[in-house]
């Protein structure tokens, strides 16, 4: 049984645990959206959730508090400025958790930690999922085929 024994270990020390996180806030904060493994996803998600509450006060305890778990300054007032304000009429579930299935590697269980408000890259033309054109099946393999032939024969001239 594991009474009393809650919190997320993750086969670290207290000091590498909490550069973890603190490291993964970051990530998250600035990218609005990261690929870690499931156990990690869920240590730090209740993390994010208290800095994106802690940032909704707006104010400089507040602030404070959370420039001690996120040690970067510009992403601090990201948070408070545009994170917050997305946020200002939702009580929580600032996270979402997305499974995206094993990695190659070790087979862990990869997710995508991500903020639930958060703004699309391909709204603004890049990276939007609009396909090019496809040429006429026989012309694409046929070009192809044509400079290698070609490049054959002048090689062979």
């Amino acid at each position: 049984m594991r009474h009393r024994k809650d919190g997320f270990k993750l086969g670290r020390l207290t000091q590498h645990r909490w550069a973890l996180f603190r490291n993964l806030l970051v990530a998250l904060f600035r990218h609005e959206r990261i690929t870690t493994t499931e156990a990690k996803a869920k240590a730090v998600r209740g993390l994010a959730e208290h800095m994106v509450t802690l940032a909704k006060r707006e104010n400089l305890h507040a602030r404070r508090q959370v420039l001690s778990m996120v040690p970067d300054a510009e992403v601090v007032g990201t948070l408070f400025d545009t994170i917050a304000a997305r946020f200002s009429d939702r009580k929580g579930g600032y996270t979402r958790i997305i499974k995206l299935g094993p990695r190659p590697g070790d087979n862990a269980p990869m997710v995508l930690l991500e903020l639930v408000d958060r703004v699309e890259e391909g709204k603004d033309g890049k990276g939007s999922g609009e396909k090019k054109e496809k040429a006429p099946k026989g012309e694409a393999g046929a070009a192809r085929g044509k400079k290698k032939k070609e490049k054959a024969a002048a090689a062979s001239a």
